[in-house]
């Protein structure tokens, strides 16, 4: 028999009664039923239930054992009595009685649980990261990321991609966020850096001549954390393709990608993805990464605001690049749920929000429009002599009238019961918490689709911005992006210039960010001199890929897929630590390894480095 084991905790079933096996594994749970002890042994694979009495030779040393000790046990398969059988476990209609038993681990009183979920502080659960993985969530979700790698992999091998490694130590590059530098030994005074994406390694491969790459790549960017984000390292499937349009790379990733989460979620997919601008998404969503689970779009309402008695908006529309935008909230008609949104905007920095609600005429609004008593207009709505019908309420409403209100709530397509709320000023100073409140009314209406995953490209990027305050014009988006319509696109107004770059959003993430490439030199540093950088400075920054164009570059593009994202939706999880095996805490501190840590003197004089200490 080998030493260890002869099956598997998941293995044993009603076939094997009678024989005599060895299981090896963690003591994951024991009860102590007086003079018959029961022990849930796991391992990687599953549960098997083993059990002694004080027949049983080493049952004294069982009374010993602890949680989560690691024990060998050789015992006989028998069948549970027929009302203990366990439905739950592969292994449940059977029991192993124990004849001999080993500890292999003995364990010291645990710092958390290992046995059910409990809700556990996050520093200690990231310090002893390896006890927390024992949790069957957490080891469930490891072998989901692990399985989900593996399926993209393959999907891309089938689709006559081939996998190749870039370099981990690189030059520095500005991407767009810092980067992790290397002090180099060989070089004093100089670093390496690590790279926050294979970019430019992989355009230089088209460049090469292979004509399909991908990788599930490393990327290493010093960012602030958030839920959805690693503030070290963040692993992506990076893929790039020669001779293709941006509909190229769409038809090609998004089976890919719709294919994993059909293949690991009983959830809804959307196969059929819309594209949309990135002047639509902002306008109807707040955001360049919709959640289309929520059926609510946003509309311009600026013409129904203008010298209006609402002196706020009419004001608001008088100063130049604004609009008012309006929310619909179909069902959400209630002053309640009203005032409740109106915190909601001043939690957000805003004064407040403003809102309209349609309900059925009350009693109170009749007898102010006749100038009679309530108790009169009751009996005339009752009697049918006043008519009832719907009414627009709220502060706004009175402010603007019933012409006006109608108008609003036909244009919204609002019926009685609904609502709608309004923000105004320049776009961009609001849009962000517009489309979050846009989220939370979804959600708190019962309007966003919990059991779907619903993406949608978004597309025509502006590759430029001014700057109000100095007038300069920068990039907005990618700078390696293609102008849409090339060298005469660039010749013109650079606020209209657009370009082939892509996201894929789904359920409020960014799962995906590419581009077709601007592959011609002399696009490139036409491009980059509105923005301001020069020849020279552009060959210094991307020396690399500037030599490798002048030697005859395809067309090319591409584009990136966040892995733990992925995994953190198909996961049904809102932190993206829940689905990363040894993360950071929010500091980017590893609490296991106790990293980052201190050098060695030593250590420093080999690398001609002095720390000066913060003050």
């Amino acid at each position: 028999m080998h030493a260890f084991r002869s099956h598997k905790c998941h293995e044993l079933n009603a076939s094997n009664v009678g024989e005599t096996v060895r299981l090896s594994g963690w003591v994951h749970r024991i009860r102590d039923h007086g003079g018959i002890l029961f022990i849930d042994l796991r391992d990687h694979y599953g549960i098997t239930q083993v059990l002694a009495d004080e027949d049983s030779p080493v049952f004294h040393a069982l009374e010993k054992v602890r949680s989560e000790w690691v024990i060998r046990i050789d015992g006989v398969v028998k069948a549970r009595d027929q009302s203990l059988i366990n439905k739950n476990i592969p292994t449940g209609e059977v029991e192993i009685f124990i004849r001999d038993m080993e500890v292999l681990g003995a364990s010291e009183e645990l710092p958390l649980p290992v046995f059910g979920e409990p809700d556990y502080p996050e520093e200690v659960r990231l310090k002893y990261r390896f006890l927390d993985l024992r949790r069957e969530g957490m080891h469930n979700r490891m072998m989901l990321r692990s399985n989900v790698v593996a399926s993209l992999r393959r999907r891309m091998t089938e689709k006559g991609f081939n996998e190749f490694q870039t370099p981990i130590i690189t030059a520095s590059s500005p991407e767009g966020a810092r980067d992790f530098l290397v002090p180099s030994r060989m070089h004093p005074g100089k670093f390496y850096a690590l790279p926050q994406a294979p970019q430019q390694f992989k355009q230089m491969m088209m460049v090469s001549g292979f004509d399909k790459y991908f990788q599930i790549a490393p990327c290493f960017r010093d960012e602030d954390p958030r839920a959805d984000r690693s503030p070290t390292d963040f692993y992506q499937l990076d893929m790039e393709m020669s001779f293709v349009t941006q509909q190229d790379v769409f038809d090609t990733i998004e089976p890919v990608i719709t294919g994993a989460f059909a293949e690991f979620s009983d959830k809804k997919v959307n196969h059929d993805i819309p594209q949309i601008s990135y002047k639509d998404a902002a306008l109807w969503y707040g955001s360049d990464k919709p959640d289309l689970r929520n059926p609510i779009k946003m509309q311009i309402v600026s013409e129904h605001f203008a010298g209006s008695g609402f002196q706020i908006f009419a004001s608001i529309l008088e100063q130049g690049g604004t609009e008012i935008r309006a929310i619909p909230a179909p069902t959400g008609g209630s002053r309640k749920f009203c005032d409740r949104m109106n915190k909601f905007a001043q939690a957000e920095g805003l004064p407040g929000m403003g809102y309209i609600f349609w309900r059925e005429k009350t009693a109170d609004s009749v007898a102010q429009e006749l100038g009679i008593k309530v108790k009169e207009a009751q009996a005339m709505l009752k009697s049918g002599e006043a008519k009832g019908g719907m009414e627009a309420a709220g502060p706004l409403a009175k402010n603007i009238g019933p012409e006006r209100t109608e108008a609003i709530r036909q244009q919204l397509g609002l019926k009685v019961g609904d609502a709608a709320f309004f923000l105004g000023g320049k776009p961009k100073t609001f849009e962000g918490v517009a489309g979050r409140a846009r989220n939370v009314i979804g959600k708190e209406l019962g309007l966003t689709d919990q059991n779907s995953f619903e993406f949608a490209w978004i597309v025509d990027f502006p590759i430029y911005e001014k700057d109000e305050t100095t007038g300069k014009i920068d990039f907005e988006h990618n700078p390696f992006s293609m102008p849409q319509g090339g060298m005469e696109a660039l010749n013109g107004d650079p606020l209209k210039v657009l370009g082939y770059q892509y996201d894929l959003a789904c359920n409020g993430y960014e799962l995906i960010s590419g581009a077709i490439r601007n592959h011609k030199l002399d696009v490139m540093y036409k491009a980059f001199g509105i923005a301001g950088y020069d020849e020279a400075e552009v060959e210094k920054r991307f020396g690399g890929m500037v030599k490798a164009f002048k030697y005859g570059a395809p067309p090319h593009g591409g584009c990136a897929a966040g892995i733990d994202r992925i995994v953190m939706l198909l996961a049904d999880e809102e932190n993206i630590r829940e689905v990363i095996m040894f993360p950071m805490n929010q500091r980017a501190e590893d609490l296991m390894m106790e990293a980052p840590s201190e050098a060695t003197n030593e250590q420093l004089r080999e690398l001609g480095l002095r720390v000066i200490p913060q003050e």
